[in-house]
């Protein structure tokens, strides 16, 4: 009998669970949910409070405005949805190292990420230190918590588990996937308002057709996305700089 397959799992843990599946219950993420493709876990970390009242925050250490999250809330909270150690465990935080396609695939690649919805002014830093948290950022601005940045990275963590998507090779040529933004796409009608599908795409070149998408993802990310072209130059292997 063949061992048995562990299911890609997301665990979450938020004051609004109710929040959860959303979106993640529709379209690819939903009917893969359904399927069992993967599993979701979203647990409400009022549930680890110690107090008839479930408090879970307080007011900051040297004053200023708001709440934080309690330390001892949040691990209690961490050690009781958590006891696998090869977990990924991140915070949604927009202090956080920006996500990138790179990060989504290695998450991917394992069990699946433990995911802390931070809310108020923030998380008491000693959980973070306590507890190994990892800050993730989806972009440079401020959410009103972490629930819809953690929908957005299980979103792009759950369309390249196997069986998602209808192709495979559908994950493999798009945005982001050779540190280049994705070419322009086309389809009918083959004349849209005096604006016509490119002569090339309809050549039946294959050659020419992968060499004109190419090109047309440099240019698009040297206009929108510079930082990606040079970040991709560094990873290349340095020249060889003796003499000769």
């Amino acid at each position: 009998m063949a061992p048995q397959q562990h299911i890609w799992r997301a665990t979450v843990l938020t004051l609004f669970p109710e929040m959860f599946p959303g979106p993640l219950g529709v379209s690819l993420a939903g009917r893969a949910l359904v399927s069992g493709l993967w599993a979701l876990d979203a647990r409400d970390i009022r549930e680890s409070a110690g107090d008839r009242h479930r408090s879970v925050d307080d007011t900051p250490a040297g004053g200023g405005p708001g709440m934080v999250l309690r330390a001892d809330v949040l691990a209690k909270a961490i050690d009781t949805a958590d006891v696998s150690p090869d977990r990924p465990r991140l915070l949604m935080s927009p202090r956080g190292r920006p996500l990138t396609q790179l990060q989504v695939a290695e998450l991917v690649a394992g069990p699946g990420p433990l995911i802390v919805c931070g809310r108020f002014e923030g998380v008491d830093q000693r959980v973070i230190e306590a507890r190994g948290l990892e800050e993730v950022s989806i972009g440079d601005y401020v959410l009103s918590g972490g629930e819809i940045a953690a929908m957005a990275l299980i979103d792009a963590c759950v369309r390249l588990l196997p069986g998602v998507m209808g192709k495979a090779e559908s994950g493999a040529d798009e945005s982001f996937s050779d540190s280049l933004l994705e070419y322009p796409q086309y389809t009918r009608p083959q004349n849209f308002e005096g604006r016509p599908i490119p002569d090339i795409l309809l050549s039946g070149d294959h050659a020419k057709v992968a060499a004109w998408r190419r090109a047309e993802a440099e240019a698009l990310t040297r206009a929108r996305r510079p930082d990606l072209l040079a970040a991709r130059g560094n990873q290349k292997s340095p020249k060889d700089t003796t003499n000769g």
